[in-house]
C-alpha cells in the first residue's frame, strides 16, 4: 500500500509540473542535463560523459533507494533532463512511474542487463555494470553526436577499469579458507555467483525486510556450521538486527557496502564505486580467510 500510495502522489506531481520548463542544455553551457536514479548509476554517467554532461543523482547522500520518496525538485529533474538512466520493475517505482512519462531520451537500464529473479543488484558484479556502462556510453554518445568520439573513449576507459577491478575480486577470492558470507540483506547474489561464494541473507532483496525468529535461528545455525566468522552490516540502514545475530553467534560484525548509495562522510571523503568495492574485497578477504 505504501508503495502504490508513493506513486500516485509522484504522478499527481509530474502531472503539475509537465509543462514550462526551461531548456536543460541552456542552463548548462550545451552540457548534457543527466538525470540517473542513484549513485552507481550516476557515477557512471559522469564518468562517460566526461565535461559534456551534468549529473543529477536523484537519490541523496544517505539515503537508502528502496526508501525513496521525490520530491517535486525531483520529478522536476526527471521530466527536465535530456537523458535518464534508471532502473525500473520495483527498485524505485516512484522515479519509474515519472520517467515513464516521458518523451525524450529515457534508459531501463534493467532493459539491457536483466535482473536475475527479481535481483536488482547487478552492480556488484563488475562485468554487468560495464555492460550496463556500454549502453550509457552509446545512449550519451548519440545525444551528443558533436561529442561523440570523447565520450565513446571516456566509455572504453571506465569499462577497462571495471574489468580490472573484476581481476581483483578473482584473484583476492580465488583461495580462500570459507566460501560462506552472511549479510544483512539479498544485496550480494551477483558478486556470490561472480566468485564462487554462498550468501546468507538475514533479509531479502529490499533491506526493509524484517526477519522472523525462525530466520534467525536458520542462519545461527549455519553460522556455527559453516563456520562463518562475521555477520556482515551495511552502512544506509540500522545495524541492529545483524548486530544482535553477530552477538548471539559469537562472531564478528563488520561492514560490506551493498552500494546502493554513500553516506554523507563517504561523499565528503571522495569515495567511488571503485574505492568502495575494493573496500568489500578487503572486507570479504578478512572475513573468509583468504591468502
Amino acid at each position: 500500500m505504501r508503495e502504490t500510495a508513493m506513486v500516485l502522489a509522484v504522478l499527481v506531481t509530474a502531472g503539475a509540473l509537465s509543462s514550462g520548463c526551461a531548456s536543460p542544455r541552456a542552463r548548462n553551457s550545451g552540457r548534457l542535463d543527466v538525470a540517473a536514479n542513484f549513485f552507481p548509476i550516476a557515477e557512471m554517467a559522469r564518468r562517460t560523459g566526461g565535461d559534456r554532461v551534468s549529473v543529477s543523482n536523484l537519490t541523496p547522500a544517505g539515503v537508502e533507494p528502496h526508501d525513496l520518496e521525490l520530491t517535486s525538485r525531483q520529478v522536476d529533474a526527471i521530466l527536465d533532463a535530456d537523458v535518464v538512466f534508471y532502473l525500473g520493475g520495483r527498485f524505485q517505482p516512484a522515479i519509474a512511474a515519472v520517467a515513464r512519462r516521458r518523451t525524450g531520451r529515457t534508459v531501463d537500464l534493467f532493459d539491457h542487463v536483466p535482473p536475475t529473479g527479481g535481483d536488482p543488484h547487478f552492480w556488484q558484479n563488475p562485468r554487468l555494470l560495464a555492460r550496463a556502462a556500454d549502453v550509457v556510453t552509446t545512449q550519451l554518445a548519440a545525444a551528443d553526436a558533436a561529442h561523440g568520439d570523447a565520450i565513446r573513449a571516456n566509455g572504453r576507459r571506465y569499462r577497462e577499469e571495471l574489468l580490472a577491478l573484476d581481476g581483483e575480486f578473482e584473484r583476492g577470492l580465488e583461495t580462500c579458507a570459507r566460501r560462506d558470507i552472511v549479510t544483512a540483506h539479498a544485496a550480494f547474489g551477483y558478486l556470490a555467483k561472480r566468485y564462487g561464494l554462498t550468501q546468507r541473507a538475514v533479509a531479502g532483496l529490499a533491506p526493509e525486510t524484517e526477519p522472523d525468529a525462525a530466520r534467525l535461528a536458520v542462519l545461527g545455525d549455519e553460522i556455527r556450521a559453516k563456520g562463518v566468522t562475521t555477520v556482515f552490516y551495511e552502512d544506509l540502514v540500522s545495524p541492529s538486527v545483524a548486530q544482535a545475530l553477530a552477538r548471539e553467534a559469537h562472531v564478528k560484525a563488520a561492514v560490506l557496502s551493498p552500494l546502493e548509495g554513500l553516506t554523507a562522510a563517504q561523499t565528503r571523503a571522495g569515495a567511488t564505486y571503485f574505492t568502495v568495492m575494493r573496500k568489500n574485497l578487503a572486507a570479504l578477504r578478512a572475513a573468509l580467510d583468504c591468502e
